[in-house]
């Protein structure tokens, strides 16, 4: 990863303001959800500036149609993420609550071991929900 300038951050926040999803979700079937980063676009050369910046994985996304073009999805996931929402949180506008939220809440509500008790694992389902309520067009 290479540090970002202010300038970079901002143009980054935007990106992911318009064609971006922050969010807490699962990629294990029995791993609590965590934060995920991503931003979807048909332009790979603009996928591969923000991984080459902020690192992270770009995949190729299915075509369901064949008049579709290419598309692509770039990530990041857990404490990289996290980073990551620290370095543009300030610039983001609409995708800011969920940034925010995560983290200020994310590390409270997480075990470090994985081992909830019914409390902890219920205070993290609630930020889940929140956030997902958040993400609701």
């Amino acid at each position: 990863m290479i540090p970002l300038v202010e300038l970079e951050k901002a143009y980054i926040a935007g990106i992911v303001d318009g064609e971006g999803t922050v969010t807490l979700m699962k990629h294990h079937k029995n791993e609590t959800p965590i934060p995920f980063v991503s931003v979807a676009n048909n332009n790979l050369k603009l996928l591969q500036w923000i991984k080459q910046r902020c690192g992270g994985l770009i995949v190729s996304k299915k075509k369901y149609k064949p008049q579709h073009n290419d598309s692509f999805a770039w990530s990041v996931r857990q404490d990289r993420a996290l980073r990551f929402l620290k370095e543009i949180v300030k610039y983001l506008i609409i995708k800011k609550p969920q940034a925010t939220l995560i983290l200020k809440k994310y590390k409270v509500v997480t075990h470090r071991a994985g081992k909830y008790t019914p409390k902890m694992f219920s205070d993290k389902m609630k930020l889940v929900a929140k956030i997902r309520e958040l993400n609701q067009r």
